[in-house]
């Protein structure tokens, strides 16, 4: 791809030596370009100097959903957030949707992510416990489009995969490779960690180029 069309779609190149030598590039462009008449130019430019990628990624549950935001600038990867929607026992179904989705809403007014990232279905023993989560899947992505922001899903073997390296690793592996990866000075939460690998597993599938060319769900 080429430095004008990087330019015009924003998009940045993913390896970290690749991204270096575009902004030196860049930087030269900026510096030869006449300032009488380069000011958009300019800017277009800057923006591909600094611009990241922001994910949200979502581990979904009724009563402790993860939640995170996690920044890409080429290769490296920053936690920006990570926490737990919490809904207690006693709450109802229809209460703990409206919750789920007011937490949700105060993150992502906070945090601006670009994307959401959410983990695939998947078909629990229990076939309350499968309807309960359907719901709670469903509260997620409808307030997201709600708010413009496309959903894409990973199923949770696939996540694991991206992460540890393990399409069967255990929650305690997940979290110990997230605090790893993202040099977090202290271990997350098991559901707030998962909802970091969902986020990470998104970057990884995805180069900038193409982090939105698949149609979300």
């Amino acid at each position: 791809m080429g430095l004008e069309h990087a330019i015009r779609s924003g998009f940045l190149p993913v390896g970290e030596a690749e991204l270096e030598g575009w902004q030196r590039v860049v930087r030269r462009r900026i510096d030869n370009l006449d300032t009488g008449s380069g000011g958009a130019e300019t800017e277009r430019m800057q923006t591909v100097i600094t611009r990241t990628c922001r994910v949200l990624g979502v581990d979904t549950s009724l009563r402790s959903t993860g939640i995170a935001v996690v920044d890409a600038a080429g290769s490296r990867l920053t936690a920006i957030y990570a926490g737990l929607i919490r809904n207690p026992p006693k709450r109802s179904l229809s209460a703990c949707l409206v919750a789920l989705q007011d937490g949700l809403a105060a993150v992502i007014e906070a945090h601006h992510p670009e994307v959401v990232a959410i983990e695939g279905v998947f078909f629990a023993k229990n076939v309350r416990t499968t309807r309960v989560l359907g719901e709670a899947r469903g509260a997620v992505i409808s307030q997201c489009a709600r708010l413009g922001l496309p959903v894409f899903e990973y199923e949770p073997r696939r996540v694991k995969l991206a992460v540890v390296g393990q399409g069967g690793a255990e929650k305690a592996q997940v979290q110990r490779m997230v605090t790893t990866m993202l040099g977090l000075s202290e271990t997350p939460d098991e559901d707030a960690a998962d909802a970091l690998a969902i986020a990470i597993c998104h970057l990884h599938n995805r180069t900038r180029i193409a982090m939105l060319a698949d149609e979300p769900i």
